[in-house]
């Protein structure tokens, strides 16, 4: 019977939830992934997770990959199933793993967007002619002085600012871990001034840092409406979004630093090799610079035509 199989699911999805504190999103994207290994057991009569062997796990990536998903989608897939399968280890449901001896297949890594330094610095200080156009610029200072991701950012409390200090307080991250963070000069004065006519639409037992026009905390979605809107109004090449200001910081910071490590933490990455996507970003700026400065790089269709 499946229900055995689900109600093993539900136990895991539990662990994640409350003892991981994975987010909702995240959480939502496991269940879905389980319950249609759930479905291909039901269709090959597997009743048991000591049934679903290597081979078996094996045949369904390759089902799935003949109904078009991509390789990012099928890593995500077989990672859900490595960590259910874990769980099942840990708590003596099973004595193998076998779906730490399939890999899945590898996608093609595609680079973060990022505004030059130029572009952050005409879309923080931009006209600000409105309480709200004021908020606007104090959250896109926050976000590029500190590379917040925006779930953090309309999360963040009131009390979780110190701008006497100049740090800000994540309290809960991804992978619910939180992280202190300083905050840079031009952000903390943004801020400042933000602060100042908040008290103006925040009700009074809204503790929110950044709230909306009926003076309730801002979600994520209006936040990329309203930087989706200042892209526009400014006439941007790109399409503006939350996490490319955090791009934008990390490719920023390292480029100045080179201290990867460093990057690693501002950012909350748990395995830096996360952070070294934006290794790339730093030398294809380098190879930019070389293009347009080396002699002999300039000299490259001469040399080509002799």
């Amino acid at each position: 019977m499946t229900v055995r199989l689900e109600k093993d699911i539900e136990d895991y999805l539990t662990v994640l939830e409350h003892e991981r504190r994975v987010s909702p999103h995240t959480l939502c994207a496991y269940r879905r992934d389980l319950q249609q290994l759930v479905s291909f057991c039901r269709q090959h009569q597997i009743h048991h997770w000591r049934e679903l062997g290597e081979a078996a796990i094996r045949q369904y990536m390759g089902k799935r990959r003949q109904l078009g998903l991509s390789a990012r989608s099928l890593q995500r897939e077989l990672s859900s199933i490595r960590g259910l399968y874990g769980h099942l280890c840990k708590s003596g449901h099973i004595d193998d793993n076998p779906s730490r001896r399939v890999r899945a297949p590898k996608a093609s890594r595609s680079l973060p967007g990022t505004l030059a330094a130029e572009e952050v610095t005409s879309l923080v200080e931009a006209d600000t002619n409105t309480p709200l156009d004021i908020r606007d610029c104090a959250m896109w200072e926050l976000m590029y002085s500190s590379g917040l991701r925006v779930s953090e950012l309309v999360a963040l409390d009131v009390n979780d600012l110190d701008l006497q200090e100049g740090l800000v307080k994540i309290r809960v991250g991804k992978g619910g871990k939180g992280r202190i963070l300083p905050v840079g000069r031009c952000a903390a004065a943004a801020l400042d001034e933000w602060l100042t006519v908040r008290a103006n639409l925040a009700g009074n037992e809204e503790e929110g840092l950044f709230v909306n026009r009926y003076g309730r905390r801002i979600t994520t979605r209006g936040v990329q409406g309203r930087l989706a809107q200042w892209g526009k109004r400014l006439g941007y090449r790109l399409s503006l979004y939350p996490h490319l200001l955090r791009h934008s910081f990390a490719s920023h910071l390292l480029e100045a630093s080179g201290d990867l490590r460093a990057v690693q933490e501002l950012l909350g990455h748990a395995d830096i090799a996360t952070t070294q996507i934006y290794t790339h970003l730093d030398f294809q700026h380098l190879a930019q610079v070389y293009d347009e400065a080396h002699p002999r790089a300039k000299r490259r269709k001469r040399c080509e035509e002799i």
